[in-house]
């Protein structure tokens, strides 16, 4: 099987060229390495914000591209909105059950932890994506798969956390 990424070395090319029985396809020679310049440079796309590849020049800035982010987020990940959509109600029902502070606290904090890996889940998928495009890569499925698997169990730890702290009070309003 071929690779599709450049390749950086000889060698690199004949461990690319190798098949299932292990032999190197020692036919076709190694790709040149020699860099192509293309004859007129193309038109640059303007890029979503303005010199994104560049630190932030102060703190302000950093925290209005941390905000992208969880804009963008919250745009376009359905399960973001579930997750702050289901944070709030939760932390709400902490406040509307006069639960202590530190059990507001930790229903706050594992709510956030779920939304935090769920920001990570989204920046990992969207650079999986950048590397593969259109194509499967089963070591893209896998690391896709794990980020989601870590959200899946941060999510599952904070509903038994929210029930161990919100059962009890919503039960004694019961009886």
């Amino acid at each position: 099987m071929k690779s599709v990424y450049p390749m950086s070395s000889p060698s690199s090319a004949v461990f690319a060229d190798q098949g299932l029985s292990g032999k190197a396809n020692q036919t076709q020679s190694p790709p040149p390495l020699a860099l192509v310049v293309p004859a007129s440079k193309p038109a640059a796309k303007k890029p979503l914000r303005k010199n994104a590849w560049q630190v932030a020049p102060n703190l302000l800035v950093s925290f209005r591209y941390a905000w992208a982010g969880v804009s963008y987020a919250f745009a376009t990940q359905r399960n973001f909105r579930i997750h702050t959509f289901t944070g709030v109600a939760v932390i709400t029902a902490g406040f509307l059950l006069h639960l202590e502070a530190i059990a507001v606290a930790v229903l706050a904090l594992t709510s956030c932890l779920v939304m935090i890996l769920e920001l990570l889940n989204t920046a990992l998928e969207s650079v999986v994506d950048l590397t593969v495009g259109q194509s499967y890569h089963e070591l893209a499925k896998i690391a896709k798969d794990c980020a989601a698997g870590a959200v899946l169990l941060a999510a599952i730890a904070a509903v038994i956390v929210g029930g161990c702290l919100l059962l009890p009070p919503l039960l004694s309003l019961m009886v």
